[in-house]
């Protein structure tokens, strides 16, 4: 990887974009330091329509895809290149290059000789992630036997692929920028799932990141020794023991003490706030945590401060307003404990309808005193207390 100019590299891309002969894709992800992007990731590429060339424009903001098809020349892409994106990935039928724009904004370049073939069909389904006759969908009932998929666990499979396609950008993003160290052999990446249940998206976690040559050690953690039972013996009879294990613990008396990624999805309440400072404390260096229910600030919400009250005269607005003050606190805490944090969408499970996600990755940066401030005013404000704030050690 080397150093260069980065006007320079946007003048190359530029340039190699505009070969449509030869383009592949282009992959914007990543955010720069202070700086804000449109969307979460940016692909482009060339498709045919109607025996014309033209540029699709994809962007993702968690479940949600929108496509755009420009004329060739017409495609935004050099203020695309510019508008805040911290990794550029662009392909071609000989070669890739991959940018990686650091804190200072200088520009990390590197280049590989490869062998691609342009795929420009303009309609194309959504690659699986996960093969519906993968084993480990078979044993914990996501498939039949015959590794059709269930119509029943339609919904559920679509929830572990929409996790996967959260989670794979955001690790790497964090390995890229040198949060989380690359995973070796030696020293493999190490996730937890605390109150993992039926362990669906544990052992999505750990088979995908598998395929992807990738040494994991995942850990499922959940109170219920039939889980932790169940859950082993599937890992048995998959052969993956060696990787993945379970445990009849508490989340917040878990014998764990580390682990480089957390995830907690739809845990009930302040079992969330468990999860959340469990990756603090234990200095988790990425986060996703799906809330499920929020009563412990709702019953706190006695003293409304005016004129709020007309929306929390009406229960349903009330709870909600509960649900977005619950969830403003966490971020906010974890933000002062070093961490970038982002609310994004998420598919909501079984029981719950909810679809927020906290997407956490800790940096280190120290916040604003600001921050701080702004934390200390909405407690005064609404006279409350959150649960976390009692969990965080130090």
């Amino acid at each position: 990887m080397s150093d260069a100019n980065l006007e320079d590299v946007f003048v190359e891309l530029t340039e190699k974009f505009s070969d449509t002969n030869s383009l592949v894709r282009v992959v914007l992800s990543g955010r720069r330091r202070n700086m804000q992007t449109a969307h979460e990731r940016i692909d482009l590429r060339p498709v045919l329509i109607k025996d014309s060339i033209a540029i699709q424009v994809s962007h993702s903001d968690s479940r949600q895809m929108t496509t755009k098809n420009y004329e060739v020349g017409q495609a935004p892409f050099s203020e695309l290149m510019r508008s805040g994106y911290a990794n550029i990935l662009l392909e071609q039928t000989h070669q890739s290059i991959s940018v990686r724009i650091t804190k200072k904004g200088e520009a990390l370049i590197h280049r590989e000789s490869t062998e691609r073939e342009q795929e420009l069909s303009h309609d194309r389904s959504k690659s699986r992630l996960l093969d519906p006759s993968d084993p480990y969908l078979i044993a914990v009932g996501i498939s039949d036997a015959q590794g059709n998929l269930k119509a029943s666990k339609s919904d559920k499979y679509k929830q572990v692929e929409e996790f996967l396609r959260l989670l794979t950008p955001t690790l790497t993003s964090a390995i890229k920028a040198g949060h989380i160290d690359q995973p070796t052999a030696a020293k493999p990446l190490t996730i937890v799932d605390l109150g993992c249940g039926h362990a669906y998206l544990t052992f999505a976690a750990h088979q995908y990141l598998r395929s992807q040559g990738m040494p994991v050690k995942v850990i499922g953690i959940d109170v219920r020794t039939s889980a932790r039972d169940r859950n082993n013996e599937i890992a048995q009879q998959l052969g993956i023991s060696s990787s993945i294990e379970f445990r009849a613990e508490e989340i917040a008396d878990t014998t764990l003490v580390s682990a480089d990624i957390a995830i907690a999805l739809h845990a009930c309440d302040t079992a969330t706030d468990d999860a959340i400072a469990w990756a603090i404390n234990s200095d988790a260096k990425l986060a996703l945590i799906a809330p499920c229910c929020h009563h412990d600030i709702q019953a706190q919400m006695n003293e409304i401060p005016q004129p709020w009250s007309i929306i929390t005269r009406n229960g349903i607005m009330k709870e909600r307003l509960g649900d977005l003050l619950t969830d403003g606190l966490r971020m906010q805490i974890m933000k002062l404990r070093g961490y970038r944090v982002e609310a994004i969408e998420f598919i909501g499970g079984e029981h719950t309808p909810r679809n927020l996600m906290i997407r956490a990755v800790k940096t280190g940066a120290g916040a604003d005193a600001s921050e701080k401030q702004k934390y200390d005013e909405m407690l005064a404000l609404w006279k409350v207390k959150p649960a976390l704030a009692t969990l965080i050690k130090g």
